[in-house]
């Protein structure tokens, strides 16, 4: 993939850590009665000048101003921009002393498939502990966020392709940072150095702003956001606000308040749908949405009568101007490390706006929404689909299915096989291998490198040889989510005494997802989940018969189908990847992985993983694996998910160099 900005005028919708010009501006609204008094910024002929970038962010201005409701959980009294500060107090000291000890990347040092931006300015210096340090840092200088609000117009497909990848880019790097600072909190809490732990998704987010990373603050967009796609789901508010789809920590309405619209009216661009307020009617398509205020904190009665104000009154003025409206959906999920995702669902139109009467007997406002026409499916409507499927496909579904379980029970779970579109039934044709055939050789030297397996009675930690084989720590938390990508990893196998609920066992028990392979007209073959999943999870091998270079070549002459691990590209680097905080960070290099010459033959026997399409952008990535032999010339391909994956969503892979092979693969 070639990672430089596409080659159009103002490619950059807010590349941090500099504002840069906004890509292909539509400004003007869609009605012509409200030329001249729109809301909506006047297009500027020519580039943008970017304004100069600020040393000394405030962390205050990452909460809008007419927010004065406290954080759950943190605190009944303190208000957000206090907490707020103070989490930027905190993730300040964890960045100081993290710099201190990090390792540091050598001058010739070669960096990851997608290079980090250049360095900006010099961030300033962490404030002092002295208990009550908050006000230092509210008393910094701010960049607020914008209040000129523009609409995007169409995007080329490598515009899409672009904005994509930073989009997904950003959201590794506030993954990353949260997976790290818990880790740290998890050392702290082992050392006795840590009473009660913190919020980390806020620390990541107050990182990321330190650092300037918080995308599309330069602009308000009005409408769809590019590199943000219907059905995104997300676990934390926090990375809503990150991303620009949703700009406030708690309040359900996301506005631009009337001191700061160019008309002198508020006016609303988001909401959040959660359940929050008794008087909410969600139909899916039609939405009847309360308005905000009227309720004691925490409380779902209202107890007083809301007034028609703040975001209230801004979504009554973008009723007026025919603005479109972000909804997001707050539903619960067991897939969730919160309980609950948050899923982009589209663009609605307000068209009614009235007070009633709510249910406790106080008046509300109240909305209603229209979805649009033209976009794609509601992600709610996906996964509530998707978990129909699950219980009775027959039902749901009564024509296209060739096969409930192509595996034939060699899976954890029924791989489906799924065409309604032609008559191709070619993946019956093959052998399921649920996992790979590896030659004699590959079982050489298995008590190389190392020696034996660990001699653990209960689960691994920390000390532990297959610890010290991955370079002193373990690649998974808890949840078998991969922490950070490896050039290899060594997970406990055969040789090992612990047992199979190790924390280091984890590519090595199969699927943890219900997969389809599904005819697609785009793609030819194509594989989906049924279920949601998260970034960092395994989800399933490429398995096939592996293949010694001598085989392999007299194989590839006869046109047959091989899988080359030696040609996936190294995206394994990019997850964990926070040097856009740390622009140091070096990815490891440990353990090493000697140049690969084997094949999967795949012509005669295979699995889900081989019908993958290719994308430049993909979703999931290669990580090599041991644990049945300690031969790192042959290792496992598995694959994890690179972003948060909601079912029914298209797996795609990069191929690296695309031609004949992959195309054998994926017709």
């Amino acid at each position: 993939m070639d990672p430089s900005p596409p080659a159009t005028p103002f490619p950059d919708l807010n590349l941090v850590p500099y504002p840069l010009p906004f890509p292909k501006l539509e400004p003007k609204l869609e009605r012509p009665d409200l030329a001249g008094s729109s809301p909506l910024a006047d297009d500027h002929s020519g580039p943008r000048e970017p304004p100069p970038p600020n040393p000394n962010p405030n962390l205050s201005s990452l909460l809008s101003p007419e927010v004065h409701t406290p954080l759950q959980q943190l605190s009944p009294t303190a208000d957000e921009d206090a907490l707020f500060a103070e989490y930027f107090r905190l993730a300040q000291l964890f960045l100081s002393s993290y710099t201190a000890k990090r390792p540091v990347r050598p001058a010739n040092d070669a960096r990851s498939l997608v290079p980090a931006p250049q360095a900006g300015p010099p961030a300033a210096p962490a404030p002092e502990s002295n208990g009550s340090s908050s006000a230092l840092v509210v008393s910094k200088r701010r960049k607020t966020r914008s209040a000129e609000m523009v609409r995007v117009s169409s995007l080329s497909v490598r515009d899409q392709i672009y904005f994509r990848d930073l989009v997904r880019r950003t959201r590794i790097t506030f993954e990353s940072l949260r997976a790290l600072l818990i880790r740290e909190e998890e050392k702290a809490e082992r050392l006795g150095l840590l009473a009660k732990r913190t919020r980390a998704d806020l620390k990541a987010a107050a990182l990321m702003a330190d650092r300037d990373l918080w995308l599309n603050r330069d602009k308000r967009i009005i409408g769809a956001i590019p590199g943000i796609n219907i059905g995104d789901v997300f676990f934390f508010r926090m990375e809503l606000c990150v991303i620009g789809l949703h700009g406030q920590v708690q309040a359900g309405i996301d506005y631009v308040p009337a001191s700061r619209s160019s008309t002198g009216e508020p006016i609303a661009t988001s909401i959040i749908v959660s359940g929050g307020y008794e008087d909410d009617d969600d139909g899916g398509v039609v939405l009847i949405y309360t308005g905000h205020g009227g309720r004691e904190r925490n409380q779902l009665k209202q107890s007083i009568n809301q007034k028609l104000e703040g975001g209230n009154l801004a979504l009554e003025r973008s009723m007026n101007y025919g603005i479109e409206i972000r909804v997001i959906r707050g539903i619960k999920s067991d897939r969730s490390p919160i309980g609950k995702v948050y899923v982009y669902d589209g663009l609605y139109k307000i068209v009614e706006c009235w007070m009633d009467t709510g249910k406790s007997g106080f008046g509300v406002y109240k909305y209603k929404l229209v979805r649009m026409q033209g976009q794609d499916e509601m992600g709610t409507v996906v996964l509530k689909l998707a978990e129909d499927l699950k219980v009775q496909p027959l039902r749901v579904r009564p024509a296209g299915y060739l096969s409930l379980d192509i595996s034939m029970g060699k899976e954890n779970f029924p791989v489906s096989l799924f065409n309604d579109i032609d008559g191709d039934q070619d993946p019956l044709l093959f052998e399921y291998l649920a996992h790979p055939v590896h030659p004699l050789a590959a079982f050489q030297g298995k008590n190389t490198d190392g020696g034996g397996g660990c001699e653990c009675v209960s689960n691994c930690s920390v000390g532990c040889c297959c610890a010290e084989r991955n370079g002193g720590e373990f690649p998974y938390d808890g949840n078998g989510i991969l922490l950070k990508g490896k050039p290899l990893i060594y997970e406990c196998g055969t040789m090992c005494r612990c047992p199979p609920t190790c924390p280091n066992r984890v590519t090595q028990k199969g699927l943890r997802n219900r997969l389809e392979v599904f005819r697609s007209r785009e793609t030819g073959w194509g594989v989906r989940s049924l279920d949601l999943i998260r970034a960092g999870a395994f989800i399933c091998e490429f398995s096939g018969i592996v293949l010694m270079k001598q085989q392999a070549e007299v194989l590839s002459m006869n046109g047959d189908s091989l899988v080359c691990p030696g040609r996936f590209p190294g995206r394994w680097v990019e997850w964990g990847d926070i040097s856009d905080v740390f622009p140091d960070y070096v990815p490891p290099d440990f353990p090493s992985l000697p140049d690969l010459s084997c094949s999967i033959d795949v012509s005669r026997a295979r699995n889900v993983a081989c019908y993958l399409s290719h994308s430049c952008s993909p979703n999931v990535f290669v990580q090599f694996v041991v644990y049945d032999h300690y031969n790192v010339s042959y290792p496992h391909l598995m694959i994890f998910a690179m972003e948060n994956i909601p079912p029914l969503r298209e797996l795609s892979i990069d191929y690296g160099v695309v031609d004949e092979w992959v195309a054998r693969l994926m017709m």
